[in-house]
């Protein structure tokens, strides 16, 4: 995989403020944070994600954070600061990649809590990249324009990926050859993305290449589909259930116990921050202003990059379709958590547990920080949701970097899955690649 700038990635000016310097991006999604690096330096900025998290980004984290924050922010905090002390670090040159939200989110306040530790060790030349979910992350100062663009389809392509990754991984004959395709796949794609492309038509030309190569190398893993294996849908709070530090690696400790695993997409997040955008500037009466015209025109475009790039996958991903429209997720939350007067993940998360439930899956999953706002409410939620859903199981995790059973929790649940399964009054949808017999299970 690509790290760092390759000799086919232009140069960007010396004036530029991120000139000589190399932008750190925290790995919420190991895929997705290795390809929006390479669109970062498709624009000639040197781009790298953190490396793996260790025992060392908690002590580094849990020392300058006093416990009232979430275990996200201690795990980011953690690995930015340990980048600092490598040897041949130069504090100067490096700029941490960390988005903000205004929302009731504690993550909010990560990088302003970042900003204040860099000075308080001594490293106040290490500069913070912190656009905004106030205009859907639009706002990225003179990154904004071409880069926007290449980010959102290096978004929907690593969600792409990891989603080819979960509906093969537990079936293969071979352990491990889901997890080569996966590495080859995502280095394929991130060398497609770091290119300065003439045009945009150019570039998805090439993004929509290397998912073809993608989805042909999963093709080719062997695998033996069993319609006897759950499915369990994974909602919950953004960063935790996509880091697998943060999670003690939940979703492959659940394949192992028997399950498959449906986790929600980054892009969903994207799009549900762009409807609370337009929901403001209504409400602000600003329906027609320049901001919300340019807010539904970059949603157009989005719409139609993700529409090209999900269409080449129309049959392996037959049965695990995402919603059309983040407005149908935000109507299944309606009876719930209204999402004009409730705010965050929390709404996303009900609605999205309500969609898993109505494509068939055999249980929910939330994984969540611990004393994570979002993941509290949802969980007061879940049980009527469970009710309104056929009684289907949902159970919430909570993490903080402490040890827990979590094979024999997944035992458990996963057996409530499988008698949901043979119960439930929504059958599933299987692609054709599994057993004749699964469409009548």
């Amino acid at each position: 995989m690509p790290l760092g700038l390759s000799s086919r990635v232009k140069q960007i000016p010396a004036s530029h403020p991120l000139a000589s310097k190399k932008v750190w991006l925290p790995r919420m999604s190991y895929g997705s944070a290795h390809a929006f690096a390479a669109a970062f330096r498709s624009i000639g900025i040197d781009a790298e994600c953190t490396p793996p998290s260790d025992e060392r980004t908690r002590e580094l984290g849990a020392r300058f954070t006093s416990g009232d924050e979430c275990y996200p922010m201690k795990v980011t905090l953690g690995d930015f600061l340990k980048l600092l002390e490598q040897p041949g670090a130069d504090p100067k040159n490096m700029v941490f990649f960390m988005p903000t939200s205004e929302g009731p989110c504690r993550f909010g306040q990560y990088a302003s809590h970042l900003k204040t530790v860099l000075v308080r060790v001594g490293y106040t030349e290490t500069a913070v990249l912190s656009p905004s979910d106030a205009n859907a992350y639009g706002g990225v100062g003179e990154l904004a324009g071409t880069f926007v663009r290449t980010s959102w389809r290096a978004i929907v392509a690593a969600d792409i990926l990891l989603k080819l990754l979960l509906k093969t991984r537990p079936y293969e004959l071979a352990s491990g050859d889901a997890d080569a395709a996966y590495e080859v796949s995502l280095g394929d794609l991130c060398n497609a993305l770091e290119v300065p492309y003439r045009t945009v038509a150019e570039q998805m030309s090439a993004v929509k290449a290397s998912l073809v190569r993608s989805r042909d190398r999963f093709r080719r893993v062997a695998a033996r589909y069993d319609a006897e294996r759950p499915l369990i849908g994974i909602v919950g709070e953004i960063f935790c259930r996509l880091n697998t530090f943060s999670n003690d690696d939940l979703v492959r400790r659940l394949e192992k116990s028997g399950g498959e695993a449906w986790i929600g997409d980054i892009s969903e997040w994207i799009w549900y921050t762009q409807a609370l955008q337009l929901r403001d500037l209504r409400l602000a009466g600003r329906s027609l202003s320049l901001a919300a015209w340019g807010a539904k025109f970059r949603g157009r475009f989005q719409k139609k990059d993700e529409h090209e790039l999900v269409a080449l996958f129309a049959e392996d991903f037959r049965g695990y379709e995402e919603p059309g429209d983040i407005g149908d997720v935000l109507r299944w939350a309606e009876p719930y958590l209204p999402w004009h007067g409730a705010q965050g993940e929390m709404v996303v998360n009900v609605g999205k547990a309500v969609y898993l439930a109505r494509k068939g899956v055999d249980g929910i999953l939330d994984i969540s920080p611990f004393t994570c706002m979002n993941g509290i409410v949802s969980e007061a939620i879940y049980p009527r949701v469970s009710s309104d859903q056929g009684n289907i199981p949902i159970r919430s995790f909570y993490f903080d970097g402490t040890q827990s059973d979590l094979e024999r929790d997944l035992g458990i649940y996963l057996e409530l899955a499988r008698s949901y399964r043979h119960r439930k009054p929504w059958p599933r949808v299987y692609p054709a690649y599994f057993p004749a017999r699964a469409v009548q299970s």
